[in-house]
């Protein structure tokens, strides 16, 4: 077998670094998923204010059935698009965890801005409540996946 010569040793190792780059570059959520879920709890917020607690229940738990259909295939990282599906060891454990316990806070963050602003004599406060919740989706739920692609590339996976 012929020996590589250090030029390129390091050649191939620059190309593989590369490849690595470009599979981490895949770790995320689909954009439409926080999209979707912002649209969808400004939806149960204005629900809620029409206040017709049946209908809120059976919405809620509908939401909630749809999401836990897809959450668990988009929310771990590794299907940001169709292309490619990011090996589990490389998108690493976390993210879905990071992702499910955020959404957990941000329902006690709108529970709360909802009783504060009906405290304060809003006039649909579960919608104001819910707006507040869904811009913190749309801008800060893709910092998450960002979180576990700059710990890929510093630790070799995103763990």
């Amino acid at each position: 077998m012929d020996e590589l010569t250090p030029e390129q040793a390091r050649a191939a190792l620059d190309t593989v670094e590369r490849s690595r780059r470009k599979v981490i570059d895949e770790i995320d959520a689909p954009r439409w998923y926080w999209t979707g879920l912002a649209t969808g709890w400004i939806m149960l917020g204005v629900i809620a204010d029409l206040r017709h607690p049946l209908v809120t229940t059976v919405v809620t738990l509908a939401f909630g059935a749809a999401h836990s259909s897809i959450a668990p295939r988009v929310v771990n990282g590794r299907h940001r698009t169709g292309r490619m599906s990011v090996r589990a060891d490389i998108a690493g454990p976390r993210l879905a965890a990071w992702v499910l316990g955020s959404l957990v806070a941000l329902v006690a963050v709108t529970i709360a801005a909802a009783l504060i602003l009906n405290a304060d004599g809003a006039r649909h406060p579960v919608t104001g409540a819910a707006v507040l919740a869904a811009v913190v989706l749309v801008l800060g739920g893709p910092l998450l996946p960002a979180a576990a692609r700059r710990r890929a590339v510093r630790t070799g996976a995103a763990s």
